[in-house]
């Protein structure tokens, strides 16, 4: 098993050149299975742990979270980018503390968004939102951790998909300290582009999640570093369980259980984990 040390500096360096995949499972078995297909990265996914609690996304309690991050930093040897909401919280002084508890789990990056949660008024001022992120940045120092801090816009989520705000948001947080930055939401090829461009030359993740007519090889030649896809092997997941549990509740047959994985296949692949955990 590879140390969070080694994690941290593998994490690092994924993001120094080319384009990698960073999926997100929910739990630890869809974990270790992307572990198992070679991904050199996993994220939590907020919506996808959610989900598996009964919860709406962004309603899991700040220490569930932290315990859940765990969990998977635990389960895997490769890195873990912790989807770390808002930082449950407003005050920068509890964004620090927070973020501080989130380096302990053993996480090689966690982000931070500019969103308030408030439908009212959905981001965090700029000003006040840079001195969130200058709080993250500050703590991640403070605990001396190779940690890589995901600067985050949010503005296609909540209603204001305006690229020059993200772009202007994005150079904020950049020069807050973020050493990775993400607008989620943003999928059009030239919107992409511009923000790339706009951070350069650090980083930038791009969210798909569903088909957008773009492949990984697309997103690299667009400059994207790494590409997630947030809860959506969640919501993958989930759309088989519901289509099945609809064909059984409302049909009474069982034609929606013709594309489930295989008993005997998944079994073989956890009793080869657990004998491989065992010796190590």
């Amino acid at each position: 098993m590879a140390t969070i040390t080694e994690k941290r500096a593998a994490f690092r360096g994924l993001h120094e050149s080319g384009c990698f995949a960073i999926p997100n499972p929910w739990d630890i078995g869809s974990a270790r299975y992307l572990q198992h297909l070679g991904f050199k990265a996993i994220a939590t996914t907020s919506a996808g742990f959610a989900f598996a609690r009964g919860l709406p996304d962004n309603a899991v309690p700040r220490d569930i979270v932290l315990a859940h991050i765990r969990e998977l930093v635990d389960a895997t040897d490769i890195p873990v980018n912790a989807d770390f909401e808002n930082g449950f919280a407003d005050e920068p002084n509890d964004i620090a503390e927070n973020v501080k508890l989130c380096v302990e789990t053993g996480v090689a990056g966690l982000s931070i968004e500019d969103s308030t949660g408030d439908k009212a008024k959905p981001l965090y001022d700029l000003d006040y939102a840079v001195a969130r992120m200058k709080a993250a940045r500050a703590a991640i120092d403070k605990s001396g951790a190779d940690i890589i801090l995901v600067g985050r816009a949010e503005c296609f989520l909540v209603g204001r998909p305006e690229i020059e705000e993200v772009k202007r948001r994005l150079k904020a947080y950049a020069e807050a300290g973020a050493d990775c930055l993400y607008a989620p939401g943003v999928q059009a090829r030239e919107e992409i582009a511009a923000v790339v461009d706009a951070v350069a030359p650090k980083p930038v993740n791009a969210l798909i999640s569903g088909p957008i007519g773009l492949t990984m090889t697309d997103l690299a030649a667009l400059g994207v570093r790494r590409v997630s896809v947030g809860g959506a092997l969640a919501r993958a997941a989930w759309g088989g369980f519901i289509r099945a549990a609809k064909d059984l509740a409302e049909n009474g047959t069982f034609n929606g259980l013709a594309d489930a994985a295989a008993h005997g296949e998944l079994n073989e692949f956890f009793q080869r984990l657990e004998a491989i955990q065992a010796i190590s």
